[in-house]
């Protein structure tokens, strides 16, 4: 079993910038894949990125590339999202998720935290 909760959510301006973490419990942590996905009100959640087992191969989507960065740290069992140059069309819910590469990447995980708010202003 592995819960996730996510911190780091908030306001901020365009062109701003946040950082997510997403903490796991569990002692399978190190050999999950790790990702983010986003649901903006009346879209349906939307892959963000995602970071592998050994943190060797990462993924992003085009809406984000180049802005976000995803990392982890095993040994705070932490995923992170550096999220630079937020746009008002970030705004969303952003949950993590882990599970096999193809599940996080397909956002078929069994595992998700509960989400935490990203609001970016004009």
């Amino acid at each position: 079993q592995v819960q996730l909760v996510e911190l780091g959510g908030g306001l901020v301006q365009a062109g701003g910038f946040l950082r997510l973490s997403c903490e796991a419990s569990g002692r399978t942590f190190r050999s999950h894949s790790l990702g983010w996905f986003r649901q903006a009100p009346g879209k349906e959640r939307e892959f963000v990125a995602a970071i592998s087992s050994s943190g060797s191969t990462t993924r992003y989507a085009d809406s984000v590339k180049g802005r976000f960065t995803i990392s982890r740290e095993n040994a705070q069992n932490t995923v992170f999202l550096q999220m630079n140059g937020l746009k008002v069309e970030d705004t969303a819910v952003y949950y993590c998720n882990a599970g096999d590469w193809r599940t996080v990447v397909g956002g078929r995980s069994n595992y998700w935290g509960q989400g935490t708010q990203v609001t970016v202003s004009s």
